[in-house]
């Protein structure tokens, strides 16, 4: 089998970058390190079967040969970063998944799109189903990622309908794990920062917004299984256990023995979630899948990478 992943030296896109060679897949990473790193593919260096390629997939992809899969994870992902790079997160939502279709459409390939729970926006359904349309403010300053990811998904069943393509959507709630960055904006690696530094712990608002927290090998597998599904329409992979952003400072705090952190308050971006958890009954079903790590093995785990990383 031979493996396409944009944005395969990212966080999700190395891991699944390692995934793919330990199935004995050769790997073709395509990624312009925007958000990526090298770093994260240093375990694949001088793999023969592993291949990087520095390229912006909002220009025309070209790979020699077969093709079996195209796994698309390339984006910016978190606030700070779509909300950096605007235009070439709606660039990469739909340039982007418009090249890497067409090059899964050239070589009869699978493909698998990397979508977002941000599609249901800040949701009046909860859990939030696939079948939710979601409720989502296009002109809002989270509009650049969660509309780029809805029309990514749009054009995604287009293809599928019209061109026959085999594809697949996966919409990933919050993961976490090694290789996250430190300043990446989103709310775990920043309380783990904080925490570590001794530095105050910043919640936005009250803190009694949720979220639901899967460590990356549990999502790297429900990815893998989706991939090999007969299933073109979209599934949630996340883990349902809900808590407050409180909650989890809180649970930081007590993990980082020691630190001197404190938490402090600071006012409510716009647009932001004030719920989220999935409902994974539809990966359940399809896939046999459930996240089998419980958050405080994750949190332990997460916690010896970004020690190193601080």
């Amino acid at each position: 089998m031979r493996t396409v992943v944009t944005g395969g030296a990212g966080f999700i896109g190395s891991h699944l970058c390692e995934r793919f060679i330990a199935m004995g897949h050769d790997v073709i990473c395509v990624d312009n390190l925007l958000t990526g790193s090298r770093r994260n593919l240093e375990a694949l260096e001088g793999n023969p079967r592993f291949q990087f390629v520095e390229h912006n997939v909002s220009e025309p992809i070209e790979i020699d040969g077969p093709v079996d899969n195209v796994l698309h994870f390339a984006s910016p992902a978190s606030p700070v970063d779509y909300l950096t790079h605007p235009i070439p997160t709606l660039k990469v939502g739909s340039l982007g998944t418009h090249n890497a279709l067409g090059l899964a459409k050239a070589k009869d390939a699978r493909f698998l799109l990397a979508s977002t729970s941000e599609v249901y926006g800040d949701p009046d359904v909860h859990p939030q189903r696939e079948d939710y349309w979601g409720n989502v403010n296009p002109i809002g300053p989270r509009g650049c990622y969660d509309e780029a990811k809805r029309f990514a998904e749009a054009i995604t069943m287009a293809y599928h309908r019209y061109h026959g393509v085999k594809t697949h959507i996966v919409r990933i709630f919050n993961t976490y794990g090694p290789r996250m960055r430190l300043n990446d904006g989103r709310v775990l690696p920043n309380f783990m920062k904080q925490a570590l530094r001794g530095e105050p712990i910043t919640i936005y608002g009250n803190g009694d917004q949720t979220r639901s927290f899967c460590y990356v090998s549990d999502l790297v597998e429900g990815i893998v299984r989706l991939l090999a599904a007969d299933f073109a329409e979209p599934v949630n992979l996340g883990n349902p256990a809900e808590i407050t952003v409180m909650q989890l400072a809180e649970e930081i705090i007590a993990l980082v023995a020691g630190t001197a952190s404190k938490i402090v308050h600071e006012p409510l971006p716009q647009d932001d979630p004030r719920r989220r958890r999935p409902d994974i009954s539809r990966a359940q079903s399809l896939l046999g899948w459930n996240p089998t790590i419980e958050r405080a093995e994750g949190l332990k785990l997460s916690l010896e990478y970004f020690r190193k990383a601080v």
